[in-house]
């Protein structure tokens, strides 16, 4: 199992928090940001390797993880375009690295250690969503089919969960969805969400949705869910 982290995003609804690095290493704790705990859950997990994509602040993002020091070794693929495309254009820069299980995740998303370590030993394909919490009206929703994901996208509600982007995904399943990614990138359609190529596949990948109930996973976009997800984090 290989991680690929989303790290090429501009960050812009943090503000002032994103002038000098990248929102992943936005602090959420006494000397922990987001990127240093999900590293660090990884290796604790006992995933060995990881494709981090990034876009600005490339470098300073590097020697942080590096200076992290940890038994994961990371291969970072930057996107030369993250100005003026989305992560499927970052995914499609480090498509090479990605013939593996991949375990999926954007760089700002936050969520408790047993999540991460149930959805590693899923025998199948699953994406992280929650029937506990009220569909959201601007992030992820997938629409389901007996437990399969059909959609994921912001304008879904009929038949839909909220829905986090954490994906466990076997080698198949991600290869069919990488294909996508690729056909979408070639025909110069960058500008969208990864998910939109995953969508024409209309479930055929076999990613099934893992519901985490009301246990921690989430994004934090702005600067109010980063002081939400402190005050959950050290309740």
């Amino acid at each position: 199992m290989k991680a690929l982290i989303l790290n090429s995003g501009l960050g812009s609804r943090m503000g002032a928090l994103t002038k000098e690095h990248p929102k992943c290493m936005t602090e959420i704790g006494p000397g922990e940001t987001i990127v240093s705990r999900q590293l660090r859950m990884l290796s604790d997990a006992g995933v060995r390797e990881a494709v981090m994509t990034t876009g600005v602040f490339a470098e300073v993002l590097q020697e942080y993880c590096e200076g992290l020091k940890l038994p994961v070794r990371i291969t970072y693929v930057r996107n030369p375009r993250c100005r003026e495309t989305n992560y499927i254009y970052s995914i499609y820069c480090a498509r090479e690295e990605l013939e593996d299980d991949i375990l999926l995740m954007h760089g700002d998303l936050v969520f408790d250690r047993d999540v991460l370590r149930d959805m590693l030993a899923s025998r199948v394909s699953c994406m992280a969503v929650s029937t506990a919490v009220p569909l959201p009206e601007k992030d992820f929703k997938a629409v389901m089919d007996g437990g399969l994901i059909r959609k994921v996208g912001i304008e879904f509600f009929e038949s839909a969960v909220a829905a986090q982007p954490l994906y466990s995904l076997r080698k198949k399943d991600w290869l069919l969805w990488l294909g996508k990614i690729s056909e979408f990138c070639k025909a110069g359609n960058t500008g969208v969400y990864a998910e939109n190529a995953l969508n024409e596949l209309d479930g055929a990948a076999g990613i099934r949705a893992f519901d985490v109930g009301t246990r921690l996973c989430g994004e934090i976009d702005n600067p109010e869910d980063l002081e939400r997800m402190k005050r959950l984090l050290h309740e």
